[in-house]
């Protein structure tokens, strides 16, 4: 573990002289290509040059209690000696982790797609709590979030409603919600008080840059359309709504949610790009499944990861078993404990399967 360690401050010490390099900084690629691989392995050298240092501590401690020391001065290297150990293994720890290997994903902006599933108007109400749920938790991390097309109810609820989340790290945390999402509550329509249970699909998509995934016009078919409102009614007369089919795929994306043509297809290129990019992905990584599985069931969007139950204020994730009785304060967006959880038990089977090796 430790000649790793070595090898990656090395290369950090190297990506600095390059960096620096006149020829490197004139080059746009070079220059983000080196900055991405130096941020990416930051926290990993700020933490091995950390536990050198207290590695250090540690040892001179020790040669310390060797020479002829008084009772209080003894006592004192004791205690830095004690304080030191802890701190190593702590850092050894951490050490394990961030030698894991990333998912080349999770630094980048997310694309969500909520739509209602099963229970009618009941289904929709609860894919627009969903969304407002991802909504004050983006809020609460610092990230800016944007809609791309919407199709409401007009009772605040949504058939369908995809949305960016611009951020730094909103993959690595948003990830894990790809799945079916199944609420237990007592409908407002009900007048007898029986508990219905519906449910909403959730897919969390990477934002795919160009660089990434090429995709040529001639493969695209560009179709425009009036925008529309609840109900099917017209809610403008140009024809400033969008729809975009990838030929070869035949993955179809619409957007009108600008009054702009141009704006509209900007944004379902940007969905066209991320969902055409998750395919090819999911294609090539089809024969890892015993790896997908061990990322916490992140890859099928069919399974049910998740039970909000309204009368028990309680929410269930069933891929951890982890239950939380603040059905309340997730709802608000505090989603904190349910993806902290989730992030402790990918890396978890990561370092297991690391460590199997």
């Amino acid at each position: 573990m430790f000649d790793r360690l070595q090898a990656v401050e090395d290369r950090y010490d190297k990506l600095n002289e390059l960096l620096s390099d006149p020829e490197i900084v004139n080059d746009t690629k070079k220059l983000r290509d080196y900055s991405k691989e130096q941020s990416d392995i930051q926290e990993t050298v700020e933490v091995y040059r950390e536990y050198k240092e207290v590695k250090e501590q540690h040892v001179e401690a020790k040669a310390m209690l060797e020479e002829k020391l008084d009772p209080e001065m003894r006592e004192m290297v004791k205690e830095e000696l004690d304080e030191t150990a802890a701190r190593i293994e702590e850092l050894e720890a951490r050490l394990k982790i961030l030698l894991i290997p990333k998912d080349p994903n999770d630094d980048k902006n997310v694309i969500m797609e909520i739509r209602g599933a099963a229970g009618g108007d009941e289904a929709a109400l609860f894919a627009g709590d969903l969304f407002r749920m991802y909504s004050r938790f983006a809020e609460a991390q610092g990230w800016k979030m944007e809609v791309i097309d919407a199709s409401s109810t007009g009772v605040g609820g949504y058939k369908e409603i995809i949305f960016m989340i611009n951020g730094k790290g909103a993959y690595s945390k948003l990830k894990f919600e790809n799945g079916a999402h199944r609420v237990q509550r007592v409908p407002e329509t009900e007048s007898g008080g029986r508990i219905h249970t519906s449910t909403a699909t959730v897919a969390c998509l990477p934002e795919a840059e160009e660089v990434e995934i090429e995709i040529h016009e001639k493969d695209i078919r560009v179709d425009t359309f009036a925008s529309s409102g609840p109900g099917g009614q017209s809610v403008n007369t140009t024809m400033s709504a969008v729809r975009l089919t990838h030929l070869p795929t035949g993955t179809v994306v619409s957007c009108q949610d600008e009054k702009s043509q141009i704006k509209n297809k900007e944004k379902a290129m940007k969905v066209l790009r991320a969902r055409v990019y998750d395919k090819f992905q999911q294609e090539a990584q089809a024969e890892y499944d015993q790896q997908r599985k061990s990322a916490v069931g992140t890859g099928d969007r069919s399974e049910r990861i998740r039970t909000y139950n309204f009368p028990q204020n309680r929410v269930t994730d069933h891929r951890i078993g982890l239950t939380i009785q603040k059905l309340d304060q997730i709802l608000q967006g505090k989603m904190d404990d349910i993806i902290d959880a989730l992030i402790f038990e990918e890396q978890s089977s990561r370092l297991e399967s690391a460590s199997d090796v």
